[in-house]
């Protein structure tokens, strides 16, 4: 694809959070001019946030890698060929592969928001080629305390929760800010229409009045880190009013009677004290959300990453499940899924390998950032020597800047595949460009709707900047080298150029799998061999889609009267072919599935389909909430909320600071009482201090907050154009250890601080 000079309109997708809402790109010169919701998208259907508007800054910008690169032995780096670069990095990965094995190698990383199509080209296939199980990833730092918990509730840690809030009529935002995060459909459009419905409840609970606290009907505004005692209490009250839904705990649940016991002896009043707000609204909320016709939970990071992460995502499911309100119009429900992203690894299995250091397991196949810095550092003859961070900028993101930057630095080999020239980038051997998300054919896996779902496959805007390349063919070729893969595989490639249309690819199919057959250990590399011989095929730029194919096949194998009712006829081949086809053709993303609601029990995959209500490990950290003794710390007497989403931060994918309108400082915010006694102004310099580092802020001044709470945003402290550090450098407060016993999930939103109000010209931001 070559750029024009005239303007042309394309669809595409945002790639900033997990909505993926569908654009329309005006592309001029290289640039996008104008930046719409698209009305066509199946689900977004016109709606877009101020933040996609800005994405012209993510595409061109000043940091952009165009090269491959090699870190010199004085720290410069210097331009190479890509036959250069990857002949040594493959020649580097088999050495240490064969002298210290396979968990020497660690993936970091691999997908984003929305490049998972790369995703699956990289970690996957490069870790077989390894011989490794290191998969480390953002989510490892987020969400996979959720999917323990959905492994043993609902039988396997793929089967995944989401809401159906556009039409529930009592609604419970845990922990979440949609005004904001977004997160549930077309979120201020949705939120805009609650109001204006008389008979909807909105409930928030949260510390800080946000954005959309300031529109609910009630605003449970407890003290930081106390949401396990009040969902306890509000579970509580539920069944000592009897409100809860017998009927459907005994239709599809087991092991109630325990959950029954343990909330039958909790003390509603003090749970209530401890987390400082109203019984009365708690009592309220309490009646309101289990006599809903349709209740509706959404939660998010305020209350996966605060003190008892784990517990508080089984609490969150107990209050649907206990109420009934799942697996119906309204409520909560599991959803399909066309891309794998998660896997199982239940560590209760033989199979299932631990790390060396932390002995710790994965979850969903994800393995928590907490734990890296030491099984590199402190790891012996068994610690991780190589690895490889693609898409992401772990430096910035993940607990523990020093540690990790230390652990980094002492890496045999460390390769970086990034758009942009990032904090961790610096610290790499060799940094390989990637082709932009617009520059490439791409797709993401955060389809997570019910009963309606989607998929919607981005083409190529523009061409590859420079030498970059799509993460495809940077890892075919990788592999290529490393003699794991064939370079050719001449009869399946002529099949698929010459086969006709209306054999449905079934020739194709068959020469693959009979090549599978008789080599086994491709089968790994699937991504990859279809790349190179279907993806030529395929519709001019799709080639890396060319994995959709036997997915798609599988997707409507599993679900095929869904499959069937989103417009997808055929028999168990065709089918399949035909979801296929739909996807490469429609621009603007197509329906996928259109479930029922009594086909949520499908999706459950325990052998009996009913809910596992009891886990031994909740209930004992639960039981022991009783005689938890409130921290107090006078050296830190502040909480600090780290990674507020705000209306202009973005993970890492926006680098350079001229996108934001408002907040260029990324601003503590702070109530105007604590400032007051800090002898802080608004606008004001300060240094915030944790056990761990300290870090300049900027003091912005919020009322919402209660006294006691600060809160810093996340997607700051980048070094644009090798400037000194914008925004705050969150990850030099947080401490590895400061996470959840079981997942291992940071306690980013409760990290204890103390403020001193300084002169601009006195502040002292370490390097």
């Amino acid at each position: 694809m070559s750029a024009t000079t005239t303007a042309r309109v394309e669809k595409s997708a945002c790639i900033l959070c997990s909505r993926n809402c569908g654009l329309e790109i005006t592309v001029e010169n290289g640039r996008f001019t104008r930046i719409r919701g698209d009305d066509d998208h199946p689900t977004s259907k016109g709606y877009i946030c101020q933040k996609a508007a800005r994405l012209d800054h993510y595409q061109n910008h000043d940091d952009r890698l165009t090269h491959p690169l090699k870190r010199q032995p004085d720290g410069r780096f210097t331009k190479v060929s890509w036959d250069e670069a990857l002949d040594d990095i493959a020649q580097r990965l088999l050495a240490i592969r064969d002298q210290h094995g396979g968990d020497a190698f660690a993936f970091f990383g691999g997908g984003g928001q929305g490049n998972h199509l790369g995703g699956a080209y990289g970690g996957g296939q490069l870790r077989v080629a390894m011989r490794s199980r290191n998969n480390y990833n953002s989510l490892g730092q987020e969400k996979t305390g959720d999917f323990w918990l959905n492994g043993r509730l609902f039988g396997h840690q793929t089967c995944h929760t989401t809401e159906d809030v556009e039409h529930a009529d009592y609604l419970l935002f845990i922990g979440c800010n949609p005004f904001q995060a977004h997160g549930i459909p077309n979120a201020r459009d949705t939120l805009r229409e609650f109001r204006k419905a008389g008979e909807r409840t909105v409930v928030v609970i949260d510390p800080r009045r946000t954005e959309t606290a300031k529109q609910a009907d009630i605003h449970l505004q407890l003290r930081p880190g106390t949401d396990a005692f009040l969902m306890s209490a509000i579970l509580a009250i539920i069944v000592r009013d009897n409100l809860h839904d017998r009927d459907f705990l005994a239709r599809h649940c087991h092991g109630f009677e325990a959950i029954e016991a343990q909330l039958r002896s909790i003390p509603v009043e003090d749970y209530v004290r401890r987390a400082d707000v109203p019984l009365a609204d708690v009592e309220r909320v309490a009646r309101g959300y289990a006599s809903a016709r349709r209740g509706c939970v959404r939660i998010d990071l305020g209350i996966q990453q605060t003190l008892h992460t784990t517990l508080n995502g089984y609490l969150e499911k107990l209050l649907y499940l206990v109420t009934g309100h799942f697996g119906k119009a309204g409520g909560n429900n599991l959803h399909t899924a066309l891309i794998p992203i998660l896997g199982h690894t239940d560590e209760r299995s033989s199979k299932i390998r631990r790390t060396p250091v932390h002995g710790m397991f994965p979850i969903a196949g994800i393995l928590p950032p907490n734990i890296l810095p030491d099984e590199i550092l402190k790891g012996g003859e068994r610690r991780i020597r190589a690895a490889f961070a693609d898409s992401c900028n772990p430096v910035l993101t993940w607990p523990d800047t020093p540690a990790l930057t230390a652990a980094l630095q002492s890496l045999d080999l460390l390769v970086v595949v990034d758009v942009a020239m990032t904090e961790t980038a610096r610290l790499a051997h060799y940094i390989l460009p990637a082709a932009s998300q617009f520059e490439k054919c791409e797709a993401t896996g955060f389809n997570l709707e019910f009963p309606e779902n989607f998929f919607h496959l981005r083409h190529p805007l523009l061409p590859a900047l420079g030498e970059s390349l799509p993460e495809p063919e940077l890892y075919t070729r990788l592999l290529e080298k490393m003699g794991e893969l064939p370079r050719d595989f001449p009869l399946l490639r002529r099949i698929a150029r010459h086969e006709p249309s209306a054999t449905a690819h079934a020739g194709y199919l068959a020469a693959f799998a009979a090549r599978m057959l008789r080599d086994k250990r491709l089968l790994a590399y699937a991504p990859s061999i279809l790349y190179r011989t279907l993806g030529p095929a395929l519709p001019e730029g799709l080639a890396a889609a060319a994995p959709l194919l036997p997915l798609c096949i599988q997707f409507a194998n599993q679900h095929r009267q869904a499959t069937a009712r989103a417009g997808h006829v055929g028999n168990r081949l065709t089918q399949g072919v035909a979801l296929f086809r739909a996807i490469l053709e429609k621009r603007e993303g197509t329906l996928i599935s259109i479930n029922t609601f009594d086909e949520v029990w499908d999706l459950v995959k325990t052998p009996d389909r009913r809910v596992q209500l009891e886990i031994p490990e909740m209930l004992a950290e639960w039981r022991a909430l009783v005689d938890e003794i409130p921290a107090e710390d006078s050296e830190f007497p502040f909480i600090l909320a780290a990674g507020e989403r705000r209306s202009y931060n973005a993970n890492q994918i926006y680098r350079d600071p001229a996108w934001r309108k408002v907040d260029p400082h990324g601003a503590l915010r702070i109530h105007p009482e604590d400032a007051a006694a800090l002898g802080l102004h608004e606008g004001g310099s300060a240094l915030c201090t944790s056990a761990h580092g300290e870090i300049a802020v900027v003091a912005e001044f919020d009322d919402g907050l209660r006294r006691g709470m600060v809160s810093l945003p996340h997607g700051y402290g980048q070094r644009f154009r090798d400037s000194a550090p914008i925004g705050p450098e969150l990850n030099r407060l947080t401490g590895a250890a400061h996470c959840d016993p079981l997942s291992r999930t940071p306690y980013h939103k409760h990290v204890p601080v103390r403020l001193r109000a300084v002169a601009a010209q006195d502040e002292a931001v370490p390097a």
